[in-house]
């Protein structure tokens, strides 16, 4: 200040270093700060500093200096002035310019100002109330003003001319035109309650359930899982799928030709001739939804058998992941024969499954063959001497015991690694019963699933509620009648939380769409009619709303 008239004003935001300072040594930061910033104002003169902490008086005179003040002292000693102590109820003015809500409200006075500026020339009539601004007769109230901006996001969500952009372009396109306050918050919650939004828009987040892994056996063939690899070509049997069944606990495989037209008959003579045969019969059996195995006879069968199946949630083949990586290493190994070695892909089945089980499994530290009958299968590639069996009796059941607890061992230690490297890739997430949620779908070209058809089609339906939850990362769905066909069970993965609002306008019709994604619109039914008016008029209920009421009077019969 000079000559009580403010000259300049300065300020900085405190380093992250100089946060850790004690409060002698800001203040007197502060001053070597303001020194070094106007020392072409100061040097060579005689001045005051004033400051309101007292200790400062006493620097000059101070025996016991850290580093820091001793370098800092070497900077005052450059320019004459007096420090002296002003007391904090004194120091108004630097108090002021210090508290960050003081300067914001002096920011809005001085708009205020050039606001005032502005409209004096129009010699406006301004009053305010306690339910409202008046302005020139014109009265603003909160209800207005909340329609007024939920116009402005429709329009700039809804329309053409934008279709519905995502709520940071959202945000970034009308902030050039607009303001209010809680702006960016209002358009989140628009945009994700839009209906359409929450049925197109894919969600780019980490996949939804953490990894659920299965108990591990206790026994050889005790719990199997099963599957078809169909597609393959015909061959001169007419075989032209192959049916894998695997152990779950020393991963040995069965891979058996069959027809895609055989019926469930066939398959249970088939199953009943290699694998009860073999092995007996299993205590469960993890499968998908193929209509195979939700057939009454297969189910009737396995009850009889005293098994237990096991299937998987709709649309979700993760939950038989054994079986499908096992038909992976199938289908690799049949392309492999069939470049190599030729021929008929039937010939070459029996040996794959012999390579397969004799092959070293991660999982288990040793090859399926080894893991069932204890030993490792004698090979061209693997010579076993032959003669009588050194362990007889309780020895050879000992150590076929220990050979499965240490496979038992492994498994669990795989399944816990492969947990834990799933779940890093995954988030939990749950609902509530009586919750509603959209469920996705995959829209490809030539699929009709849920009623809908064509890659152009929604990638979530719905919304449907939750009736209850199966397990830790399955949950019911209460289906309408359309949908009945379809297992109402399904994975937390498929489900999107619905967004409730007011306006949403659910309706479980499905749309005509004709090849350019487009419907025709019309009236549904004749519901009454008026003998008024020539044409009379008929009342009618449409289709799809176009711009009229769900129901409206419209000149003519459209039927």
């Amino acid at each position: 200040m000079q000559r009580g008239r403010v000259v300049a004003y300065a300020s900085r935001q405190l380093k992250n270093h100089e946060q850790n300072y004690p409060t002698h040594d800001l203040e007197l930061a502060a001053i070597v700060f303001a020194l070094k910033l106007w020392r072409h104002y100061l040097y060579g003169e005689n001045f005051e500093v004033f400051s309101d902490h007292k200790s400062l008086k006493y620097i000059f005179s101070q025996k016991d200096l850290n580093a820091r003040q001793r370098r800092w002292m070497e900077t005052l000693e450059d320019f004459h002035f007096t420090l002296q102590y002003h007391t904090g109820k004194a120091n108004v003015v630097a108090d002021a310019l210090s508290r960050k809500a003081q300067c914001v409200l002096s920011g809005l006075v001085v708009y205020e100002w050039k606001m005032y500026d502005y409209i004096s020339e129009f010699n406006p009539c301004f009053d305010v109330h306690d339910s409202g601004a008046c302005f020139c007769t014109l009265v603003a109230q909160p209800t207005i003003l909340q329609k007024v901006k939920e116009e402005v996001m429709k329009e700039a969500h809804h329309s053409r001319f934008t279709v519905h952009p995502g709520e940071t372009k959202m945000y970034h396109d009308l902030k050039r035109q607009y303001w209010w306050q809680g702006m960016k918050r209002d358009i989140s919650q628009f945009v994700s309650k839009c209906l359409t939004c929450q049925q197109v828009k894919v969600e780019h987040q980490k996949p939804a359930g953490l990894l659920q892994p299965l108990p591990i056996a206790e026994w050889k063939w005790d719990h199997v899982t099963m599957d078809f690899v169909t597609g393959l070509p015909r061959t001169p049997q007419s075989k032209d799928s192959v049916w894998v069944i695997v152990d779950r606990l020393t991963k040995s495989a069965h891979f058996l030709p069959m027809r895609i037209t055989d019926s469930v008959i066939v398959l249970s003579k088939l199953y009943v001739k290699e694998i009860v045969r073999l092995h007996g019969v299993p205590l469960s059996i993890v499968s998908d939804r193929d209509p195979r195995f939700t057939s009454q006879f297969w189910q009737s069968l396995q009850k009889a058998l005293g098994t237990e199946i096991k299937l998987s949630s709709a649309f979700h083949p993760q939950t038989d992941g054994q079986s499908e990586r096992v038909i992976q290493i199938l289908e690799d190994m049949l392309r492999a024969c069939v470049m190599d070695f030729k021929g008929n892909w039937v010939e070459h089945l029996p040996l794959i499954e012999f390579a397969y089980n004799n092959s070293f499994q991660s999982s288990i530290g040793m090859a399926p063959y080894e893991a069932l009958y204890g030993r490792p299968c004698r090979s061209p590639m693997c010579w076993m001497e032959s003669g009588e069996a050194s362990l007889i009796g309780p020895e050879l059941v000992q150590e076929t015991t220990d050979k499965i607890r240490v496979i038992r061992d492994r498994l669990l230690a795989a399944q816990s690694r492969q947990k834990s490297y799933a779940d890093h890739r995954r988030r939990p997430l749950e609902f509530q019963i009586g919750d509603h949620v959209f469920l996705r779908v995959t829209p490809r070209k030539g699929v009709f699933r849920f009623g809908k058809r064509g890659k152009l089609a929604p990638r979530y339906v719905g919304p449907f509620e939750i009736l209850q939850k199966i397990g830790e990362v399955a949950y019911k769905l209460a289906l309408p009648p359309q949908l009945s066909g379809i297992h109402d069970v399904f994975h937390v993965s498929m489900l999107r939380k619905y967004e409730p609002d007011t306006t949403h306008v659910l309706d479980w019709q499905d749309l005509n769409l004709q090849e350019d994604v487009t419907y025709e619109e019309g009236p549904r039914q004749i519901l009454d009619k008026k003998r008024s008016g020539m044409p009379p008029p008929t009342w009618v209920d449409w289709w799809q709303p176009c711009g009229l009421p769900p129901h409206a009077w419209v000149l003519g019969d459209p039927l």
